[in-house]
């Protein structure tokens, strides 16, 4: 009898199942997957654990409500990456939304943190009936491909252009760590070029002094739950904006980048795991934990193998130190923080080269059609735009589409992604 895995239902893509998952993950496991995944939890758990921790002094909350906190949405994200990635054997990585965590700065001036929480936890009722419903993924197959690309580049592009300020910021160690990965991409192709970025940017750091311990205040104690507080204030002025950029830019990036890698995306499983994810994060006392656009953007890349059925090992990677960090943040906060900021940023750019290559060549390749309302999603993509608190990228697929309808009606959406998903089968 089949593995009840491999059926396929109304709301869960088919998926080769958790037995086929684990029993390809050993050969999955490579130096290339284990670099890529590792590069990927430095950058989740360093700047971003930041902005959260920011947030939580905004809010005035308690050591423990921000351990907690931490614990929700590295924990849960952790979970997710192993949950996704073994039963579907693709680079889909959990997290949380960076804006969302931004946001709540705000947010705190009007809410106490028991409504906050409320709101985490309807925003992910709306994430999950979404899923259930299979909107996102109807919405998804609907928007023409090269739209969708353009707005990975676009979105994505701040990572190449990061890892060029950072050179200016730090000319020693970014550039020592740009100069390894190319001449590594070019002399030594049996060695992950980001993980030489990543060693000797951390061997030239050492050496000039410049890793030193984050004073960061967090205690190492237990987590403090906080009982929710439903308000529809709340549900208006967080729940519906965490909701949009859960599905809207998170979801829509890890979408779209793993569309340019040539793989076919469980996008209503996805959306109903972040659905999920937001519950039972908003009830331990934080945000959405959902699916990761630049870290499945780093461990879909080329960085993580050539072999794109094994890149998943990354993602596993990926998803225990995450949860690892989240079991321990009061004390590897301040040590991942130690690492220089320009390092993190150039490894992140460098391990991008990849994705952002495939999606702008897919979004305006010339025979895809579309050209003019990819054109617009990439700049508004890379634009600040922020509308009702959703952020550029749901805004670049939606003016996307609105330009392509008019300007580029010639093209059939159906058949743009049947050509560019032969492109991808081809690469």
């Amino acid at each position: 009898m089949a593995d009840r895995d491999n059926k396929e239902s109304a709301m869960l893509e088919r998926a080769p199942g958790f037995r086929a998952g684990l029993r390809d993950l050993p050969g999955a496991l490579n130096l290339s997957s284990i670099s890529a995944g590792t590069v990927a939890a430095i950058f989740g758990c360093s700047g971003p654990a930041l902005i959260v921790i920011g947030a939580a002094d905004a809010g005035k909350l308690s050591s423990g409500q921000t351990v907690a906190w931490l614990l929700a949405i590295y924990g849960l994200g952790g979970l997710i990456s192993l949950f996704l990635a073994l039963r579907y054997k693709m680079p889909i990585n959990g997290a949380y939304s960076i804006p969302g965590a931004a946001i709540m700065t705000a947010a705190f001036a009007s809410f106490g943190f028991p409504e906050v929480v409320g709101a985490f936890i309807m925003a992910g009722v709306i994430v999950l009936l979404l899923g259930l419903t299979g909107v996102i993924g109807r919405i998804m197959r609907w928007i023409p491909m090269p739209i969708v690309m353009a707005m990975i580049a676009g979105a994505m592009i701040r990572f190449g252009v990061g890892a060029v300020e950072s050179v200016k910021a730090a000319p020693f160690i970014a550039g020592a760590a740009v100069v390894a990965f190319f001449l590594t991409m070019r002399f030594v192709k049996s060695f992950p070029p980001v993980l030489a970025a990543l060693i000797v940017g951390l061997a030239v750091a050492v050496a000039t002094g410049s890793i030193q311990t984050a004073s960061v205040n967090i205690d190492f104690v237990a987590p403090e739950f906080t009982a929710p507080v439903f308000s529809m204030g709340a549900f208006f002025g967080i729940a519906i904006p965490l909701a949009a950029l859960v599905i809207g830019a998170e979801n829509a990036q890890a979408t779209g980048v793993l569309m340019a890698e040539g793989y076919k995306p469980p996008v209503n499983a996805m959306t109903i795991i972040s659905g999920i994810g937001g519950i039972l994060a908003g009830f331990m006392g934080g945000h959405n934990a959902n699916i990761a656009g630049p870290m499945t953007a780093i461990c879909s890349s080329e960085q993580a193998g050539e072999d794109k059925s094994k890149r998943y090992g990354a993602t596993v990677v990926n998803g225990v130190l995450f949860g690892a960090f989240g079991l321990v943040a009061g004390l590897a906060v301040p040590f991942v923080l130690a690492l220089p900021r320009p390092l993190i940023a150039v490894v992140a750019g460098l391990a991008m080269i990849g994705v952002l290559l495939s999606a702008l060549q897919h979004g305006f390749s010339r025979h895809l059609g579309h050209q003019v309302g990819a054109f617009v999603a990439l700049v508004v993509a890379m634009s600040s735009l922020n509308l009702f608190g959703i952020s550029a990228p749901f805004w670049a697929l939606v003016f996307g589409v609105v330009v392509a309808m008019l300007a580029d009606r010639h093209v059939q959406p159906a058949a743009v992604k049947e050509t560019a998903a032969a492109e991808g089968a081809q690469a």
